[in-house]
C-alpha cells in the first residue's frame, strides 16, 4: 500500500521550482495540479519519506520546509511555494518540521538538521515566549502574538525539540514508533 501510495504521490504531487522540492496539490480523479500551496502541516513528510527509504528526497524536502521557515524568521500556515509568498500568516506552534528534523538527524546522523531544530527553536523562543509561556502568532510578517497555545506545542513540539539534543541513549529510537501525539511506543516487530 505504501509502495502505490508514495509512487503515485510523487508522481502527481512533487513539483520542483528554483525555491525548492515541494508537495502540492492535485485533482483527485484526474491528477492535474490544482495548487501550488505547501503548508506547515506538510512538513512531516520528510520523516515519512526518510522513514520510507527515500532519504535523499527526505532531505531535499527538509531543505524546503526549513526555506519556508526562514522566510519569515518562523514558518505561516501556508505558503505559495513558487513566490514564497504567504497565504495564511498564522504560526500555531505546530510540530511537523521539528519532527521532521529530528527523524532526518536519527536516521541520518547530519548534524544539519540539528542546526535547524536549534534556529527553529530559538526563533519560537523570540518570536512565542510570554511571561506565562507561548503564544501562536496571529501572523509571521509582524510577529503580533495571539492569546492561544495549544496543548501539542507541549506535548509534540517541545518533545522533539528535546529529542533532537537529547542524549541518544534517552530513548532508543529504534525501538520505538511514535503516535501523531507523539507518545513513543514500543515496537513489537522488527
Amino acid at each position: 500500500m505504501w509502495k502505490v501510495s508514495i509512487e503515485a504521490a510523487n508522481r502527481y504531487l512533487t513539483d520542483e521550482r528554483e525555491t525548492g522540492l515541494w508537495y502540492g496539490h492535485a485533482d483527485m480523479a484526474t491528477g492535474t495540479r490544482s495548487d501550488t500551496r505547501f503548508g506547515a502541516l506538510g512538513c512531516f513528510l520528510p520523516a515519512v519519506l526518510a522513514l520510507g527509504g527515500d532519504v535523499e528526497r527526505a532531505e531535499t524536502l527538509m531543505d524546503s520546509c526549513f526555506r519556508m521557515w526562514t522566510a519569515f524568521g518562523i514558518e505561516p500556515e501556508q505558503l505559495e511555494y513558487v513566490t514564497l509568498a504567504p497565504l495564511n500568516t498564522k504560526y500555531y506552534l505546530r510540530p511537523e518540521v521539528i519532527e521532521s528534523a529530528y527523524y532526518l538527524y536519527r536516521l541520518t546522523g547530519k548534524d544539519r538538521y540539528r542546526e535547524m531544530g536549534r534556529a527553529m527553536f530559538e526563533s519560537i523562543v523570540e518570536h512565542c515566549r510570554t511571561e506565562a509561556g507561548f503564544a501562536e502568532l496571529e501572523d509571521v510578517v509582524s510577529k503580533r502574538k495571539a492569546d492561544r497555545m495549544e496543548s501539542f506545542f507541549l506535548a509534540e513540539t517541545l518533545k522533539y525539540a528535546y529529542l533532537l539534543f537529547a542524549p541518544p541513549a534517552t530513548l532508543a529510537f529504534d525501538s520505538v514508533i511514535f503516535n501523531t501525539e507523539a507518545h513513543p511506543f514500543r515496537r513489537t516487530w522488527e
